[in-house]
């Protein structure tokens, strides 16, 4: 039997002695040993820091989400190789798609997120803040990657989406990665592990993988660290308390196994399309990866009047699920992980019998197709129904990690939020209705408990991911029992592994740290208009003022007659009493347009490709007629931009500071404007 290999400081080392055991959960037979026993964690944490870290912090946002892109198309090329070993833990060609390509999609998503980034090894968060009523002395926030590794505990059901979910985001923000995926699996994740190795796409040291147990890893662990856990409640807790974690105060974000429910709106009718979205979705959800997703429905919730259609609607559903080998293309549900893992699901479920009756399915038969049903852990899916859910609490408490749900009844909305809430912290909760009054109560009652809310509707259906599809873009996690983490949601997620800085100083001082030029700040001042410079040439500080123009009372109104704005302000004819303005007032976009006709330089062929776009437009004081207004310009921020065809122009993004002035150098507006702007290349 064959050893699977841990990779440690660059090098693929077996574990000393035979380790645990690995079983085809469909046929039972052994396939692989796993164990980590001889390795040095302390190396192993000590070449993350070292060599990878140093070699990610270095590269940008966009150099490390080229990577990620780079890496995402490599592994997608290969992916075939990982639906062979995937049928091994027995899933199907749909549940390995989830957890194969769904994984790969993290890497290609975070990739793109790179262009919400600068191109710089770190970033600025939120807003600068004037300090001073001078403007010499300003405050910002900064973010630098940590100078840690990210040390991911993952669960056994999403060997490859577990782990690439959370290692797009630790190598997006600049850190590297331990992964240490469930030993069960383990051979799935050593897999794909092999190949990105084999790719030599990511830094020494970005990756490393421990298949076996994680012995005393934590014991070596400091303050730049942070460590992820997905898995039991139980085993995060014993993770989080590890006297290292306290003392050092490292990060430690957990995602763990929650009852998630799911609601029928009492709008929602027999026969009507919202109810055949509500069986179907339940029944994905029993059945998808056997119901081992730390996402999936445990616990619904139906009006009670409606009760026995629901769970003989649902039984029907279940009962034309075909079971057996997930090789066979007939065959919808494949086994659990292993028997390990049987035998648990089924210790679970009898005590839930003892406060449930079983409405569906048996824990002692199941029929399967080409497999043996003894040899291979599969069981049936099995419905439960508790009459009383506010008397019997083991519903809400006990989770059976496999095809499991329990169907039970409440009165009305208030009743399903308060049953959605005695799960004491979800990952997600879905609500089917066609009332949109009813949505948005049971939301936000039901908010302060759960990760993510899905409101299913003929609207949305046919394009909703589901309620058990965490998406990189939106935050994954939950309160309470859930663990109280929270990972992915776009560039929320990447901020997790990096360090938010409070800076102060000056605004020349502040636009050199964070490379984005801040108001006040003096500028470079040049002979060269701005525009007539191509992308590679441009600096952050290149600035112009521009001559004055005299805002007249004709300009005000030729501009109401082009534009149709006659709004009552801009008439000369308005009587002005009880009104904000003293007399006609200019047009905020005919200043703007004005502004532009200032310090565009607009009478040859220049660099400049087309105006982009206008953000954070403010008018700051009304323009009456004869006021004088003139432009500062000011490079403020360089954003290149990748070819997406070869023959495409090179080319970047350019924000430029728009300040316009009045005779008395105050602001009567401000802007950012950003350009396209051709490289020399």
């Amino acid at each position: 039997m064959k050893k699977l290999e841990n990779y440690l400081a660059g090098k693929w080392i077996t574990g000393d002695g035979d380790g645990q055991a690995l079983y085809d959960a469909v046929s039972g037979e052994p396939i692989a040993g796993a164990t980590s026993k001889g390795l040095d964690f302390a190396a192993m944490l000590d070449h993350g820091r070292k060599v990878g870290n140093p070699a990610l912090r270095k590269m940008t946002f966009h150099e490390r989400g080229r990577m990620l892109r780079a890496l995402a198309t490599y592994l997608l090329e290969r992916k075939e190789k990982f639906y062979q070993v995937s049928y091994h833990t027995g899933a199907t060609k749909a549940d390995s798609w989830i957890d194969i390509e769904g994984g790969i999609g993290n890497l290609f998503s975070n990739a793109s997120l790179r262009r919400k980034f600068p191109d710089l090894p770190y970033c600025t968060d939120g807003e600068p803040v004037s300090l001073s009523k001078a403007g010499t002395f300003m405050g910002h926030h900064i973010l630098v990657p940590k100078e840690g590794v990210a040390i991911h505990i993952n669960a056994f059901n999403f060997p490859v989406w577990g782990m690439l979910e959370k290692c797009a985001v630790n190598w997006l923000a600049g850190m590297p990665a331990v992964v240490k995926p469930a030993t069960i699996t383990s051979y799935l994740a050593e897999a794909v592990v092999k190949e990105i190795i084999a790719s030599q796409i990511l830094p020494d040291g970005a990756l490393q993988l421990i298949c076996g147990s994680a012995g005393n890893l934590l014991d070596y662990v400091s303050s730049q660290d942070v460590v992820t856990f997905t898995g039991s409640a139980s085993t995060g807790l014993l993770l989080k308390s590890h006297p290292k974690i306290l003392s050092e105060s490292v990060p430690f974000n957990m995602e763990a196994d929650s009852l998630n429910c799911i609601v029928l709106g009492a709008d929602v009718q027999p026969g009507s399309s919202e109810w055949e979205i509500f069986i179907k979705e339940v029944r994905k959800e029993m059945t998808v990866k056997a119901g081992q997703k730390c996402t999936a429905i445990r616990r619904i919730f139906v009006l009670e009047n409606k009760m026995e259609d629901v769970w003989k609607a649902i039984a029907t559903s279940l009962s034309q699920t075909t079971i057996g080998n997930p090789l066979n293309e007939k065959v919808r549900m494949g086994s659990l992980a292993g028997e390990s893992q049987r035998k648990e699901v089924k210790a679970q479920v009898q005590k839930l019998l003892a406060s449930s009756q079983l409405v569906y399915g048996s824990l002692d038969s199941v029929e399967v197709l080409d497999a043996d049903a003894k040899k291979g852990a599969f069981i049936s899916p099995v419905l439960l129904k508790n009459e009383k859910p506010f008397e019997n609490n083991a519903s809400h408490e006990i989770e059976a990690f496999g095809p499991v749900s329990t169907i039970m009844p409440y009165k009305n909305l208030e009743e399903a939020i308060a049953l959605s809430k005695k799960g004491k912290g979800s990952l997600c909760s879905s609500i089917v209705t066609t009332d949109n009054k009813i949505a948005t109560e049971y939301t936000i009652g039901a908010a302060p408990y759960h990760g993510r809310i899905l409101i299913l509707n003929t609207e949305c259906a046919k394009e909703s991911t589901g309620h058990g599809s965490p998406l990189p873009l939106l935050v994954h996690g939950g309160p309470g029992r859930a663990g109280g983490g929270e990972e992915m949601g776009g560039v929320r997620g990447i901020k997790h592994y990096m360090q938010r800085v409070a800076i102060q100083g000056s605004p020349a001082t502040i636009t050199e740290i964070t490379k984005t030029y801040q108001q006040n700040a003096a500028g470079n001042k040049s002979t060269v208009h701005p525009f007539k410079k191509y992308f590679e040439e441009l600096k952050v500080g290149d600035q112009i003022t521009t001559e004055k123009r005299k805002i007249t009372s004709e300009d005000i109104d030729r501009f109401a007659n082009m534009s149709g704005d006659h709004f009552y302000a801009h008439l000369n004819e308005t009587d002005f009493n009880g009104t904000m303005f003293e007399k006609q007032v200019a047009h905020g976009y005919f200043i703007m347009s004005a502004a532009a006709g200032l310090f565009v330089d607009s009478y040859e062929k220049n660099p400049v490709l087309l105006n982009y776009g206008i953000d954070e437009l403010r008018f700051t004081k009304p323009v009456y007629p004869g006021v004088e207004m003139y432009v500062r310009f000011t490079c403020k921020e360089k954003i290149p931009q990748d070819k997406r065809e070869e023959n495409e122009i090179s080319k970047g993004i350019v924000k430029w500071l728009v300040e316009i002035f009045d005779e008395t150098k105050e602001h009567i507006g401000v802007a950012t404007i950003l350009t396209m702007v051709k490289r020399k290349g």
